[in-house]
């Protein structure tokens, strides 16, 4: 049996929520041409898969779980060498970019660095808590218990801060 056509409200749904799969391409791609292919398989995993879409929970929630699982796999397939994340505007509190200091800039740096070094599901947590997801949706969206996410976030944080510590000594 064949899919029936993608409706208006399948794209009208896309397009409002396409922050997340830019989000998601910028994490896991360095470069235009895959983030662009990965863009389309996400889409496209979306599509096929719309027909599970459980209408009890968020689109945005479903959405984000079906794209990190087609990142977490595209990376994987295809090998790809670290790539830097994309970090959400609101998630770094910089207020004016002429004022930000030579310090906090490096420190951001090595934080995307830092980040970019985690294995694909620490960097897919790091990247739904620096969106400013809770541990809930956070639960719902990698298939993990809440408190699985609290227990991992708690490790991630306290790993990045060790790196930390151990370049400023």
């Amino acid at each position: 049996m064949e899919k029936q056509p993608v409706s208006d409200t399948f794209f009208k749904l896309i397009d409002e929520h396409k922050a997340i799969i830019y989000k998601i391409c910028n994490s896991y791609c360095n470069n235009k041409g895959d983030r662009e292919d990965l863009a389309q398989e996400i889409i496209y995993q979306l599509w096929k898969s719309a027909d599970r879409f459980k209408e009890e929970y968020k689109f945005s929630t479903w959405m984000y779980r079906v794209a990190l699982n087609v990142a977490i796999s595209f990376y994987r397939k295809e090998k790809r060498s670290k790539e830097i994340i994309s970090f959400p505007e609101h998630a770094i509190d910089v207020e004016d970019s002429s004022h930000t200091t030579k310090t906090t800039e490096e420190n951001i740096n090595l934080l995307q660095h830092f980040i970019n070094e985690l294995n694909e599901l620490d960097r897919a947590l790091m990247l739904l808590y620096l969106d400013e997801k809770s541990y809930h949706e956070i639960a719902d969206i990698l298939g993990i218990t809440e408190t699985n996410v609290a227990t991992k976030i708690s490790r991630v944080k306290e790993k990045l801060k060790q790196k930390f510590l151990t370049i400023n000594q």
